[in-house]
C-alpha cells in the first residue's frame, strides 16, 4: 500500500459524511432553488452511489494510477470549492447543504491527498481533469434528462 492510499480511503469516509450533511440540510430544495438543477431525491441517491464506487476503484486504482485515482480528491477540492462555497459567496451567506464538511472535511484531505502523493503539474492536470469530468457528468445529465430526446414517457 503506498502513503496515498489510506488518505484515498480517508477521502471515501469523508465524503460519505458529506453525504449525510447534504441529505440532513435538504440538498435537493438548495439545488433547485440556487443552482437551478431539475434535482430530485432519487438523483442524489444513485449519484452518491456511484461516488462512493468511484471512491473504492480510486483508492485501489493508487499503486497502478495514482494521477487518475487523484482525481477523486480533485472531485472533493471542485465540489467543495463551486458548489458549496462559491454559492454562499454569490448568495451572500445562505448556507449550502454540505458546506460544513467542505471546509472540515474535503478542503484539508483534498490538499492532503496532492501533498501525499508529491503530485507534480502532469499529475494535478489530470487529477483535475478526472475530478472536474466526474463532477460535470451528473449535473449534464440532469440536464439533459428534460429534452424531448431522453423523455422515455413519451
Amino acid at each position: 500500500m503506498t502513503a496515498l492510499q489510506p488518505t484515498i480511503w480517508l477521502c471515501l469516509a469523508a465524503y460519505s459524511v458529506h453525504v449525510l450533511e447534504e441529505f440532513v440540510f435538504d440538498w435537493q430544495n438548495w439545488a433547485r432553488n440556487v443552482l437551478h438543477l431539475p434535482a430530485q431525491w432519487g438523483d442524489f441517491y444513485i449519484t452518491n452511489a456511484v461516488v462512493m464506487v468511484l471512491g473504492i476503484v480510486a483508492a485501489e486504482i493508487v499503486p497502478t494510477w495514482p494521477a487518475v485515482a487523484l482525481g477523486f480528491p480533485a472531485l472533493m477540492l471542485i465540489n467543495a470549492t463551486f458548489f458549496h462555497v462559491a454559492p454562499v459567496v454569490w448568495t451572500r451567506g445562505r448556507f449550502s447543504p454540505g458546506l460544513i464538511t467542505a471546509l472540515l472535511l474535503f478542503f484539508p484531505l483534498g490538499i492532503g491527498s496532492m501533498r501525499a502523493a508529491h503530485a507534480d503539474g502532469a499529475a494535478l492536470a489530470t487529477a483535475f481533469t478526472v475530478g472536474a469530468l466526474l463532477m460535470v457528468t451528473p449535473i449534464v445529465f440532469l440536464k439533459l434528462k428534460g429534452r424531448p430526446y431522453f423523455d422515455q414517457t413519451r
